[in-house]
């Protein structure tokens, strides 16, 4: 893939949010790497800040040891969050700063961190209310230019930000939450903007952070049995494999990260690949969750 081809991702995108609490060593992290391979996952969701600034290194270090692997992966990176930390001594309280200092300084640690010399994909990882898109469009051409980053885009904006960077500057994706628990990118504008500029989603948290395997809250239990029994009309799929299922049935075509460090977790997601829901079941999950009818 070059900056000059269209975003192209594994239909299934590996996060490594929480890499750092797998408490694996380098060489586990690059069997879990393998296995996602095999799988047929080859687009792996980083950001500076995951683990207090520490999992990109994590993931390099497993890279390290098998490098040829690079040409076989894309990596996804995020930016813009100042988080306080004692890696990032200059940050004071933390806030947001798309500036070209901030960008360009955090692509250059990314990539050091990660060992390679460019990320497939870069967002800006959430809205900076100060952000100067004339700026930061320049920023972009400058970082695609030098070959650092061959395509650009955001994470958890709303539409109208988006759609203000996106005129300075095209933007290949947008990443949003959504799962069978949280529904608010269906009908806030956010996937009618996707499919309005043809940008494909990324889906983070796709099974709620765990919440719909959790005890004790009705919603997702109302949720997890309505998956369930979708799950028995298809073959005895699992919940989880339903709840992706659900979510690859929408039109935008999104691309849904799983943030599971176990190869179960990644077999869950790729099995949801082979299910093609119907309208009347993906309204079905929709109706658990919002406890009401279409009106």
């Amino acid at each position: 893939m070059s900056a000059a081809d269209p975003l192209s991702l594994s239909p299934i995108v590996a996060g490594c949010w929480r890499m750092a609490e797998w408490n694996l060593d380098a060489a586990q992290r690059l069997r879990w790497i393998g296995q996602a391979l095999d799988l047929g996952i080859d687009s792996f969701d980083h950001a500076d800040i995951y683990g207090d600034y520490s999992v990109e290194g994590l993931f390099g270090e497993a890279l390290a040891l098998q490098p040829a692997l690079r040409s076989r992966i894309r990596l996804i990176g995020k930016c813009g969050i100042r988080l306080t930390s004692a890696q990032r001594p200059a940050h004071t309280i933390k806030s947001y700063d798309s500036s070209r200092a901030h960008v360009l300084a955090s692509v250059e640690n990314s990539l050091r961190a990660l060992r390679t010399d460019y990320l497939d994909l870069l967002l800006i990882h959430r809205p900076d209310l100060l952000m100067d898109a004339d700026e930061l469009a320049a920023t972009f051409a400058e970082l695609k230019a030098a070959g650092k980053v061959l395509h650009v885009g955001v994470s958890n904006h709303t539409p109208a930000q988006l759609a203000l960077l996106h005129a300075r500057h095209p933007l290949a994706t947008h990443q949003v939450e959504l799962s069978p628990l949280h529904l608010p990118p269906l009908d806030d504008g956010t996937l009618e903007q996707c499919q309005a500029l043809r940008l494909r989603p990324m889906l983070w948290s796709p099974l709620a952070g765990g919440r719909l395997f959790g005890g004790g809250d009705e919603r997702a239990e109302r949720v997890r049995a309505v998956l369930a029994d979708l799950g028995r009309r298809h073959g005895g799929a699992s919940v989880a494999t339903m709840a992706y299922a659900w979510l690859l049935r929408h039109p935008t075509r999104p691309w849904p990260i799983t943030g599971s460090g176990r190869e179960q977790g990644l077999r869950d997601a790729v099995d949801a690949l082979a299910i093609r829901l119907s309208a009347q079941e993906w309204y079905e999950v929709w109706q658990a969750s919002a406890g009401r009818e279409v009106a």
